[in-house]
């Protein structure tokens, strides 16, 4: 059973008056923890990590922007969100916190409903980066488990995510539409589990009616990731659906053809045949790099969007700095 705990803040001022009134606004829905200086400030902040630091300036021998700037140093805490209950509401001043690290700077004296507004909202904020950082961590696992039904390793998937990432950005992404698509690609192959052990393990070449049961991994990993209001899940699904479409139409699963392929796929199809060729398996040798790049070079316009080819040559030089930071481990 769930148990239901307020969330703690900390109330840091050196004027006990001012501790009360914030105690009264806030005690009815939050837990509370007190400091009277900056120094025991700290140290309640990294006892308790409250979810959120209600701090003055002004106060004696630490300030309270020096306070932010410690907390910002320290890996426990840099995370928390602090916001300025102060005095002092000149616009330079409000620079200055900001600088310092808080989220949000609140004027004495404090409006009771403004508090509670202000706290509620970056609690929320707070709330949602930890939803999203879940959601990563849960595909980035389910990405690692796709692993265990096959040859490729780790590394692997760590090169290619990055190649991709690389790729993204050179074809005109946005850093964060780049990284997006650096944290869906994990999720390429995640159809792979619902493959028989028979099939993905076997050691010699897969029959032709095995080779069709392999071909339904894109499938599958769509229906695993199925439809969600997360941007990186409906990413991922369409990496998964995608990956192995090829620009003249004869890829799988839908034999879509040129620019109906979705460019996550055309990336990801690049970047994962690419690594392939490259690595060393247990049933072949790495390709040397002239080898990998003149079969990438003669299937453009065939398996790969040819401009996504040039962009690939163009960039070879971060992407053999990839593959250098990520080698498999012998």
């Amino acid at each position: 059973m769930l148990s239901e705990q307020r969330p703690t803040l900390l109330l840091v001022d050196d004027e006990p008056v001012n501790l009360r009134v914030l105690r009264q606004v806030l005690q009815d829905d939050y837990q509370l923890v007190f400091a009277k200086n900056g120094q025991e400030a700290l140290r309640v902040a990294l006892e308790k990590l409250p979810a959120l630091i209600l701090l003055d300036i002004m106060m004696p021998d630490m300030t309270g922007l020096e306070v932010c700037e410690h907390l910002k140093q320290q890996e426990q805490t840099r995370t928390i969100p602090v916001i300025f209950v102060t005095a002092l509401n000149d616009q330079t001043d409000e620079a200055r916190g900001l600088e310092a690290g808080a989220v949000d700077y609140i004027s004495k004296p404090i409006s009771p409903a403004v508090v509670k507004a202000r706290v509620k909202t970056h609690l929320s904020l707070v709330q949602a980066d930890e939803l999203r950082r879940t959601r990563l961590q849960i595909i980035q696992r389910l990405g690692r488990a796709a692993e265990y039904k096959d040859n490729e390793t780790g590394m692997h998937v760590m090169r290619m995510s990055h190649y991709s990432q690389i790729l993204a950005k050179a074809s005109g992404m946005s850093d964060w539409q780049a990284e997006k698509l650096l944290n869906a690609a994990p999720m390429h192959d995640i159809g792979k589990i619902g493959i028989p052990d028979s099939i993905m393990l076997k050691p010699g070449k897969l029959t032709n009616e095995e080779f069709a049961i392999m071909k339904t991994h894109p499938q599958i990993g769509a229906e695993i990731l199925g439809d969600d209001d997360s941007d990186l899940i409906s990413l991922a699904k369409s990496v998964s659906l995608t990956h192995h479409e090829k620009w003249d139409g004869s890829g799988y699963p839908i034999g879509l053809a040129g620019e109906a392929i979705p460019i996550e796929g055309r990336i990801v199809a690049l970047a994962d045949v690419f690594d392939a060729l490259t690595s060393k398996r247990p049933y072949k040798d790495a390709w040397p790099l002239e080898k990998a790049l003149g079969f990438i070079q003669e299937q453009a316009g065939k398996h790969f969007d040819p401009a996504l080819v040039t962009l690939f040559v163009e960039n070879i030089e971060q992407i053999l700095a990839i593959k250098a930071r990520f080698e498999d481990e012998d």
